[in-house]
């Protein structure tokens, strides 16, 4: 990382370039004989009081004090990524919530609020893509009685990571005491590298609705009411892959949203007696072979920082990370 302008540590940022993505070096230890310096990059979301609050492309928020700044500058929007299609993030982010069409939502200006009572984050939160139409403390005190009027708990679903994602807004929120509870990577990658894997789908069975051998497998909600089919249900082509096993309950599920040219793979689970044994990617290719026949050419699906065993096997499949998002909700 180079900082220098004519062999010179230099700051050439100021309060005027928040909401720009900026590189910084500080230093950490002021009262250490040994000169120890700390780097770091993302999008200045704040500088206040002498304090600059940098949000990280994982949506972690940095601090740090302008009298410890030794160099800084503005750098340029994250490269594209080499691997997997092209893809904005406004585009990407319409495209994954069409996957989880909820119940019932409403506009606030052009934030759209969400609710399907209670099943899944992704239907049951504010898709803050552009302006509210409102002072910011306004709308968030519009959303939090939407929601409460509906006896459900308010939140947002922000991004970060990519060019056009809301580094600005996370920052906003967290000083207002909203919490960041829940994190995932978006992904994609490729959809005929998929599809011309090597795989059994001749043990997959494909449908166009969820049947209750499929819903036992699913264990993501309680009673599996109207609620629950119409989100599953609902999407531009929804399909439904099953992997029978010996007893009622399948040995493997997947579901598939193809919207245009991008086909979303979700709800991938295997029975544990059954893993390891490669269900997950005979899914996978049977529900990327229809996408393909659909005319779909790119891939996308979201899996959680923490679960490496899906993280590893997606990466083997092509699937690069594209942004992060995040789920906030009032102290």
């Amino acid at each position: 990382m180079e900082f220098t302008g004519g062999g010179r540590l230099e700051v050439r940022i100021t309060p005027a370039d928040v909401g720009k993505r900026v590189s910084v070096r500080r230093l950490t230890d002021a009262d250490s004989e040994l000169t120890k310096f700390t780097d770091t990059v993302g999008v200045l979301t704040s500088w206040k009081q002498g304090v600059l609050l940098i949000t990280r492309r994982t949506g972690e928020s940095v601090r740090i004090a302008e009298s410890s700044l030794v160099a800084g500058k503005v750098v340029p929007a994250a490269p594209a990524r080499r691997r997997g299609p092209a893809a904005d993030f406004e585009e990407l982010a319409r495209v994954t919530a069409r996957a989880w069409q909820p119940v019932e939502s409403e506009r606030l200006g052009e934030w759209e609020l969400r609710a399907s009572s209670g099943f899944t984050r992704r239907a049951n939160s504010v898709l803050p893509l552009g302006d509210p139409g409102l002072p910011l403390d306004e709308a968030l005190a519009q959303v939090r009685a939407w929601y409460e009027h509906r006896g459900l708990p308010a939140y947002i679903q922000t991004a970060t990571g990519a060019a056009g994602s809301q580094e600005e807004l996370c920052a906003q929120l967290e000083a207002r005491g909203w919490l960041r509870e829940v994190s995932a990577e978006v992904r994609i990658g490729g959809l005929a590298p998929i599809g011309d894997l090597d795989a059994e789908v001749e043990r997959v069975r494909l449908a166009r609705s969820v049947d209750e051998a499929w819903l036992r497998r699913y264990q993501r909600f309680g009673v599996p009411g109207p609620h629950v089919l119409h989100v599953l249900e609902s999407g531009p082509s929804v399909w439904f892959a099953t992997v029978p096993g010996e007893g009622e309950v399948p040995a493997a599920i997947g579901r598939c949203v193809v919207d245009g040219r991008w086909a979303g793979f979700m709800a991938v689970e295997v029975d544990p007696a059954y893993r390891r044994q490669g269900l997950a990617t005979t899914v996978m290719t049977a529900l990327a072979r229809r996408a393909l026949e659909e005319g779909a050419s790119a891939a996308w699906l979201q899996v959680e920082a923490e679960n490496e065993g899906a993280r590893a096997l997606y990466e083997g499949m092509g699937f690069a990370t594209h942004h992060r998002y995040h789920h906030f909700r009032p102290a």
